[in-house]
């Protein structure tokens, strides 16, 4: 039976329940993070990949929306590996937390209501199969905008945004939706950042492109430089600017390092995997199971 952490007790998951009336449900006032732990068969052990860094994310994401809920950052780490070691999963899994507006009112605001917080687990492979690499193509929805719903920001609401976009492209046959600002310029995936390789250099488009301020993102940044020696810039990127790209990847919690062989139905590089995204690819999932000795402390062993 799974355990779940729900309004400071731990309890089965069918216990876990809320009124039709919550509020968080018809207003989409609440915020949450997509954590992942990876299963190292050889030690035996369960590592939660920047356990620390999720929970400073989403206490700004609660900031923003008002969201009082009464842990700091390392009260919910604990709370965390306590509830994985409650459920005992020995493989790869998904830990979603979430702060929402728990009070039944019917007006939509952020003050005079009361905040609940939930936490559970869920066993998770690929969030997207990426193995022979990802055609997407452009959404006609464009990404919602920083003075609207913050992107930055993991607000349940703003992911109606995503979904119009994931939906869009799952019909017109791609596998991803990439969407663009609101003055034009490429933001990122429906739930994942981007990457381009031109002449050797790591392009991505830079925390002002109404973008989530990725955990992966970063981690890849740091990854190319010191490791693989690879130029990183953060800047504006043009649409036409990804057709000519030599390699394109999507990154994030759920997509990990997701190669993109095709956009808009044009080719990227050669129309496969590149070389470039497979090494950072790889060396991302030494990482993310503990397997890199100078990247240990990116993670959190449970058991």
């Amino acid at each position: 039976m799974s355990i779940v952490y729900f309004n400071k007790q731990f309890v089965p998951l069918a216990e876990a329940n809320l009124s039709i009336r919550t509020n968080a449900l018809h207003y989409g006032s609440a915020v949450f993070e997509g954590i992942r732990a990876y299963w190292n068969s050889n030690e035996q052990q369960l590592f939660v990949f920047k356990l620390p860094e999720h929970y400073e994310r989403m206490l700004n994401s609660c900031k923003v929306l008002k969201l009082k809920v009464g842990h700091d950052v390392k009260d919910l780490c604990a709370l965390t590996v306590d509830l994985l070691r409650r459920n005992q999963p020995k493989e790869d899994s998904y830990i979603r937390p979430i702060a929402y507006v728990r009070s039944e009112g019917l007006t939509p605001k952020l003050v005079g209501y009361d905040t609940g917080f939930a936490i559970y687990t869920l066993p998770l492979g690929d969030y997207i199969d990426a193995s022979g690499g990802l055609k997407v193509g452009f959404s006609s929805w464009r990404r919602i905008s920083d003075n609207s719903i913050p992107a930055r920001c993991k607000v349940s609401g703003g992911y109606v945004n995503s979904a119009l976009a994931k939906t869009e492209a799952l019909e017109q046959g791609y596998d991803e939706a990439l969407l663009l600002t609101q003055d034009g310029f490429l933001s990122e995936g429906s739930a994942e950042n981007i990457f381009l390789i031109r002449d050797g250099v790591l392009v991505t488009p830079d925390l002002s492109q109404d973008i989530l301020e990725g955990i992966t993102r970063n981690a890849l940044i740091s990854l190319c430089r010191d490791e693989l020696g690879f130029p990183v810039v953060e800047r504006q990127v043009g649409r036409t600017e990804v057709y000519v790209a030599e390699e394109v990847f999507l990154c994030g919690t759920g997509a990990q390092v997701s190669p993109v062989v095709e956009v808009d139905r044009r080719p990227i590089g050669t129309g496969k995997i590149g070389p470039l995204t497979a090494r950072i690819q790889q060396l991302y999932l030494d990482v993310v199971r503990g397997r890199h000795p100078k990247y240990r402390h990116w993670c959190t062993p449970v058991y």
